[in-house]
């Protein structure tokens, strides 16, 4: 079969010297032309949208070249370009973009929408159409809180250490549609439930449906929004590849995907957000609680196959030991929180 096509989205924050939020992203995204970067929904955020990608590498080479022009045009408006899921300075609340939809949002949702200046990682995989897009939703959900520890990188949030591997996902999900998707079973079931949230009013388009996995509103892909931004570029392209995996791992199947008890899903995302990398996470097919090493690796001998179809067993396995044997964002901040060293340097961006 074809193998899907891939590529992500990111989130980055801009910052002062200080490490403070800096609400300089229009006259950043002016400065960076044509690279493909967008406001986002709070002033002091930016994202870079990468190319359609057919391998791991041009993945990479994106990232790298689009993070780095992003980071100089940053410095040319006085700013620090940050790859971190949290500010780690400064005041909850955020200046909103002058956009009518983001404007509309501070409306509805007040200070909700004021503190999620908050950074992400969408991971984009083509599916043929949405129905598909509903199938692969079910495959996914059972690894979720796998890419989450993975990627975890907002441990420390306004000078303070949260307690949490990923406080990002822990403040995305007061969202009416955020957090762990429902199984679907079908996309007239999704479009159903859409058009219920948007009748009682907690959705104002289907674009605030922000569940960890959607079919995109705009492209013919799945959309898979759990990961926290992750500090390096190898770890962008280690989540990207494995939702890769996973997807084709579905493709490969054709069925509708395992049904979970959602209590067991959500104290694995429970799990997953405040230990990350570094204690116990849960089975969720089985229920059975085990070092997060071991999860992960049932999610590579899962999509072992896929991997080799896609000729990634080596970037995947390597990136995983890397992260375990080095640690992910959340376990350099913390770390460097701990000896009073400066976060905003160990997660600055450089051009």
């Amino acid at each position: 079969m074809k193998l899907p096509s891939f590529g992500v989205e990111e989130e980055l924050l801009l910052v002062s010297a200080t490490g403070h939020p800096l609400p300089r992203s229009k006259a950043v995204v002016a400065e960076a032309g044509e690279l493909g970067v967008a406001l986002e929904l709070t002033t002091s955020m930016v994202e870079i949208n990468t190319p359609v990608c057919t391998t791991a590498n041009e993945l990479h080479d994106h990232v790298v070249r689009m993070r780095s022009q992003l980071a100089s045009a940053a410095a040319t408006e006085g700013a620090r370009l940050l790859a971190i899921g949290v500010p780690p300075h400064g005041q909850a609340a955020q200046s909103i973009t002058r956009k009518p939809r983001y404007q509309a949002l501070a409306r509805e949702w007040g200070l909700l929408a004021r503190e999620q200046g908050v950074c992400g990682c969408h991971v984009h995989v083509g599916v043929p159409d949405k129905e598909t897009a509903t199938k692969v939703s079910n495959y996914l959900r059972p690894w979720l809180p796998v890419l989450l520890a993975l990627s975890a990188n907002s441990p420390i949030y306004l000078g303070q250490d949260t307690g949490f591997a990923s406080w990002r996902w822990l403040m995305t999900t007061r969202w009416p549609s955020a957090g762990p998707p429902p199984y679907l079973e079908s996309a007239e079931h999704y479009d159903a439930l859409v058009g219920m949230h948007m009748a009682a009013g907690t959705l104002i388009d289907e674009r605030m449906v922000y569940w960890d996995i959607r079919p995109s509103t705009h492209l013919p892909t799945v959309e898979v929004r759990v990961s926290d931004v992750p500090l390096t570029v190898d770890e962008t392209v280690l989540i990207a590849t494995l939702v890769r995996a996973i997807v084709l791992t579905a493709l490969e199947d054709g069925a509708r995907g395992p049904m979970l008890e959602l209590e067991v899903l959500r104290a694995a995302y429970w799990l997953a957000a405040r230990d990350g990398l570094t204690a116990r996470g849960l089975d969720v097919l089985s229920a059975e609680a085990m070092p997060m090493a071991q999860v992960i690796d049932q999610l590579f001998r899962y999509v072992e196959p896929a991997l080799q179809m896609l000729d990634a067993v080596d970037l995947v396995r390597d990136g995983v030991e890397r992260s375990l044997r080095e640690g992910n964002g959340a376990i350099k901040q913390r770390k460097a929180f701990r000896e009073g060293n400066d976060i905003v340097a160990l997660t600055e961006v450089k051009p």
